[in-house]
């Protein structure tokens, strides 16, 4: 008997959900002002790259991530590049963290995920102020690092779950 999970469809839905995930955050942009909270808003794009590319060697792909960061750069109305070097930065900290990495612990990798975000905020500040002369709301930034920071805590055990009990069955 055959079971349904292991037909092509769905083993190619779990194999690339990262990714489908990556571009439906980069294309939503979603920043909860339904909930009348203004200053509400994390950067899902952020923590889903630096988790991937932490945990799984091969990632999510540098390409699929440059091509993201180029659909994130329109939508938002940034300019151009300026997100995929910021989401191929994030790569590289992952990378560099998971190679020097001899007993993965969650705590420590948060708080690297916290030195990555400050160094790629405090980038994106100045590069938006002093080359591009954007107008930046400070507490937006504080609170977006803030929020992100934290809930990447939440979402690594919300990852670390699809991987384990959906993706790896149907993948079996």
């Amino acid at each position: 008997m055959t079971n349904t999970y292991s037909t092509g469809i769905y083993k190619r839905i779990s194999s690339n959900l990262p990714i489908i995930l990556l571009f439906f955050s980069v294309l939503n942009e979603f920043d909860f002002n339904f909930l009348n909270t203004e200053y509400f808003s994390f950067n899902f794009a952020y923590i889903l790259i630096f988790y991937y590319n932490l945990k799984k060697k091969d990632g999510l792909g540098y390409g699929a991530i440059f091509i993201a960061g180029i659909v994130n750069d329109v939508v938002v109305g940034t300019p151009i590049g300026l997100s995929s070097l910021f989401y191929l930065l994030i790569c590289g900290a992952a990378a560099y963290l998971r190679n020097i990495t001899l007993r993965p612990n969650l705590f420590k990798d948060w708080i690297f995920f916290l030195i990555t975000l400050l160094v790629i905020n405090s980038s994106s500040y100045m590069l938006l102020i002093l080359f591009f002369e954007f107008e930046v709301d400070y507490f937006y930034i504080l609170t977006n690092t803030f929020f992100t920071f934290f809930l990447y805590y939440f979402f690594s055990y919300l990852f670390n779950f699809l991987e384990t009990k959906i993706i790896g069955r149907i993948n079996d």
